[in-house]
């Protein structure tokens, strides 16, 4: 059951690559760093663009705006498509775009086994493979070099995704019924320190 499952989700992909000034630590003491080293210049109005996704094990979507343009011409018949019109349930994360009134409308028109949102879990991106899994790796293998203008960063967006390892989405959904089971256990509490 979980094959025909289509999780998706947006994120926002900058020019400049993201930094965690938790995780990128220099470990030693400051006074023997460069001091070049210690500054880390980052716009704070960097130019960037919106990636949407749907996954599953039958495959991925292309990627690309919301109801008519992104769910009713892409990520809808991408899905069709790889589940060769057969059944597939297609649920959404909370997202204010997501929730909307018209949205949901279209999604129980358009699509049969369309989970409401009364349905959905609250607030647990540990629940979503793209969430969890999928973005880390494509950030990862876009910002393997300098990105120098947003061309530049959708061009190395589609490439990477166009190459995206299936195998890597297998992984990821593969985790989620374990991770569906420890959210019950967990009675909905935080459970992410458990994998």
């Amino acid at each position: 059951m979980v094959n025909f499952i289509f999780f998706t989700d947006e994120k926002i992909f900058t020019v400049a690559a993201p930094t965690n000034s938790q995780n990128d630590r220099l470990g030693t003491r400051k006074k023997a760093v460069d001091e070049k080293r210690l500054v880390r210049t980052r716009l704070t109005f960097c130019k960037s663009v919106m990636v949407s996704v749907g996954v599953s094990k039958l495959g991925c979507t292309a990627r690309e705006y919301y109801r008519n343009n992104l769910l009713g011409q892409k990520l809808l018949p991408d899905m069709c498509q790889l589940s060769q019109d057969e059944y597939f349930v297609f649920q959404q994360d909370g997202a204010p775009a997501h929730r909307a009134r018209d949205i949901i409308t279209f999604l129980e028109r358009q699509t049969p086994n369309f989970i409401p949102p009364t349905l959905w879990p609250l607030n647990l991106p540990d629940l979503n493979p793209v969430d969890y899994s999928i973005w880390s790796v494509l950030q990862e293998k876009v910002y393997r070099s300098k990105i120098t203008d947003v061309d530049e960063l959708k061009t190395r967006l589609i490439d990477e995704w166009a190459q995206f390892d299936q195998s890597i989405i297998d992984a990821a959904i593969s985790q989620w019924r374990r991770r569906l089971s420890a959210c019950v256990r967990e009675r909905g509490a935080h459970f992410e320190h458990k994998f």
